[in-house]
């Protein structure tokens, strides 16, 4: 599986200039590593998520001596919290409807702010000293992130997912590098077909390592499906991608498992008009008042 991490130029860095802060944002992964604005922190210890986010949060909003608003993504929860916490280190979360309005220009200012491609880089530097793990944390993050504001099917999410993929493939969790590259090739096949032959090989070489019998039939058929769809359109110029779609058929078969034709196979893939477009993502509940491991009083 192949997937550059390669710095791209130097102009990925934080923007020093930008305008002041509009939302952070926060990541607990399931294993409680935690991440705000992109960097991975010390916990240290046995010290919780929480207390360590309202720690950092708090930190911004002394610095700009006004209130800031957060959103932090927890998965050891599956949960979505939107937090307002203030200079004093007080805080409490805040319901969907109190949240800073939604829109364009906020998305660009908090993107100013905090530049996705400045945490591409840091997620590349951290995977070039094989610091796999956490790489992996934060393009995660920046994932999950990305998508909660954009949607799945956004280019900047897609790269990001593909960028997990990848580092997925590197840390040997085969699997789980399969499902989110197949995610990116699924969307990749129903928004932009011209461009969708390389995700879809990304996608096969992790399929190619995986040894469960029916993951390997369930997915290979998903693949499969994708590599005639290719075909049909005459979108099969690469040499390599005429090999590895014969070899996706050439494992299905030889695993005693009847290869569907093309006209079967399609039903294999959702109505794209009705289905999500990443499914696999696991849901978040929604955010609630009165949270009480985010709420904190004054001078805490």
């Amino acid at each position: 599986m192949t997937h550059s991490l390669t710095p791209r130029d130097q102009g990925n860095l934080p923007a020093l200039s930008a305008t002041p802060l509009i939302r952070l944002d926060a990541y607990v992964a399931e294993d409680g590593s935690t991440v705000v604005n992109g960097h991975l922190l010390e916990m240290g210890g046995m010290r919780p998520p929480n207390e360590a986010i309202l720690d950092a949060v708090a930190m911004f909003a002394r610095t700009l001596r006004a209130p800031v608003a957060a959103t932090v993504i927890d998965r050891t929860v599956q949960q979505v919290a939107r937090l307002r916490v203030h200079p004093d280190g007080s805080s409490r979360t805040i319901a969907d409807e109190e949240d800073l309005p939604p829109g364009r220009e906020r998305t660009a200012a908090e993107e100013e702010a905090f530049p996705p491609l400045a945490r591409v880089e840091r997620i590349i530097q951290h995977a070039q000293r094989e610091e796999l793990h956490a790489a992996f944390v934060l393009a995660s993050a920046l994932r999950e992130h990305l998508t909660l504001r954009r949607g799945a099917e956004d280019e900047l999410s897609l790269e990001a997912r593909a960028i997990e993929a990848y580092l997925a493939y590197l840390r040997g969790d085969h699997m789980l590098s399969t499902v989110l590259a197949l995610t990116v090739a699924r969307i990749r096949c129903r928004t932009d077909l011209n461009r969708a032959a390389p995700d879809v090989a990304r996608a096969t070489a992790a399929w190619q390592r995986l040894w469960d019998d029916g993951q390997v039939a369930t997915r290979g058929q998903e693949l499969l499906h994708m590599w005639e769809r290719l075909s049909e359109a005459d979108l099969l110029r690469d040499p390599s991608h005429h090999a590895m779609a014969q070899a996706v058929r050439s494992r299905l078969a030889q695993g005693g498992r009847p290869v569907p034709p093309p006209s079967a196979a399609a039903a294999l893939t959702a109505d794209p008009d009705t289905t999500p477009a990443a499914p696999e993502d696991k849901p978040l509940k929604p955010t609630r008042r009165g949270l009480r491991r985010f709420t904190r009083r004054p001078g805490r």
